[in-house]
């Protein structure tokens, strides 16, 4: 099982679209509070609730009940643009996390140094343009690590 952890999100579609590619994939997606929106919100709603009853979601009131629980990953890979460090040149098993920032700010400075030795970035041929769409970022590391996974004896 993957594991995909969104960080305080703000943008509801992305959750709901970041929720229907976990249900697909039999990803856990966990949620670190708090969110820039309630989980009744419409706009969820038509972007993956659907798909919510088959989800496997863990909601955490902070980073730090997200670190004690039994549920968590086993290894943590943080996504992030400050690092030239590639998805590509990553070996991904089963049961690794994938940490991604919220919209607004992405992930904090404390949590790059948390997890300074694990950051990696999708690459951007066009460097003018500030960054992917969350969901869009979680479904290229989500399907990457997947097609390892499968390779693997």
């Amino acid at each position: 099982m993957l594991h995909v952890v969104l960080f305080q999100p703000e943008i509801p579609q992305n959750t709901g679209n970041v929720g229907r590619l976990c249900a697909i994939t039999g990803s856990r997606l966990h949620l670190i509070h708090p969110l820039g929106f309630t989980i009744t919100d419409r706009h969820l709603k038509r972007s993956g609730m659907d798909y919510w009853h088959s989800l496997d979601v863990v909601h955490y009131t902070n980073w730090e009940a997200f670190e004690m629980s039994p549920q968590r990953p086993k290894r943590l890979w943080l996504l992030t643009t400050k690092t030239n460090h590639s998805h590509w040149d990553a070996d991904f098993a089963d049961e690794d996390g994938f940490v991604f920032g919220n919209e607004g700010h992405g992930a904090p400075v404390w949590l790059h140094e948390k997890l300074n030795t694990t950051r990696i970035t999708i690459p951007q041929p066009n460097p003018e343009l500030r960054s992917l769409n969350l969901s869009t970022s979680v479904g290229i590391v989500a399907y990457e690590a997947l097609r390892q996974i499968r390779q693997q004896p």
